[in-house]
């Protein structure tokens, strides 16, 4: 079984979810007393959120190249990094070190394909959400992207980082969410990305008869897979 490496903390709402996935995958796959071998460096993320918001992320990168490099001298063989927006500086990250990163795109992609998803709605921060890095990649392996409208996006950022990212979850939240969802599928998403670590505290795939693709869930699985074959 090889070692993963986890950057987490971004929030650590989210990453104690990874190492639950990574755990269960590993029992349900080995069976017996067997649990996943992890390596975590969790960051502060009241460093990292003003670096987003001011435009910094060089200032973000270097936060996680140095948590990357941490997480290699420790003896991971590969890593992920438990957020989808901080994916933007993932080509700098991956230069600090020489083990793999298993990227969330790419997890979420796959699943897609698999399913035959070829358009499909982007609920995330508004940094995942309306800049290139996210979409490019999922575009270039077959995936038409749709996001919400200027609104929408606003109300699902202040989501994340005023409830979700606390731990805190709201019926009102909920139903937005859930609105946008639906509405995403009526302009022609087959499917919708919960491309957030911390939605899927908030929307389960029961609250709705839109297929909803966890990344959270993808990324973790994905990283079982890796870590076993």
């Amino acid at each position: 079984m090889k070692t993963i490496g986890l950057i987490g903390g971004m929030s650590w709402e989210s990453t104690q979810t990874y190492y639950r996935l990574l755990n269960e995958g590993v029992r349900e796959r080995l069976g017996g007393l067997h649990s996943a071998k992890v390596l975590l460096n969790s960051v502060d993320f009241a460093e990292i959120e003003p670096l987003q918001h001011h435009g910094d992320w060089q200032g973000t990168a270097d936060i996680l190249m140095k948590a990357a490099q941490s997480i290699e001298a420790a003896g991971a063989d590969f890593y992920l990094i438990c957020t989808n927006t901080m994916h933007k500086v993932a080509p700098e990250v991956q230069k600090a070190v020489t083990i793999p990163l298993l990227h969330i795109v790419d997890a979420a992609a796959e699943a897609l394909k698999a399913d035959g998803i070829t358009t499909v709605g982007l609920l995330g921060t508004k940094f995942t959400m309306e800049q290139a890095f996210y979409r490019e990649r999922l575009e270039a392996q077959g995936v038409n992207v749709l996001v919400p409208n200027e609104s929408q996006r606003n109300t699902i950022h202040e989501v994340i980082f005023k409830e979700l990212c606390l731990g805190v979850t709201k019926q009102a939240s909920k139903q937005a969410y859930l609105d946008i969802i639906n509405d995403l599928h009526q302009q022609g998403a087959q499917a919708v990305i919960l491309g957030c670590t911390e939605i899927g505290m908030l929307i389960k795939s029961t609250y709705t008869t839109v297929p909803l693709y966890d990344t959270t869930e993808l990324h973790a699985n994905a990283a079982v897979t890796y870590a076993l074959k």
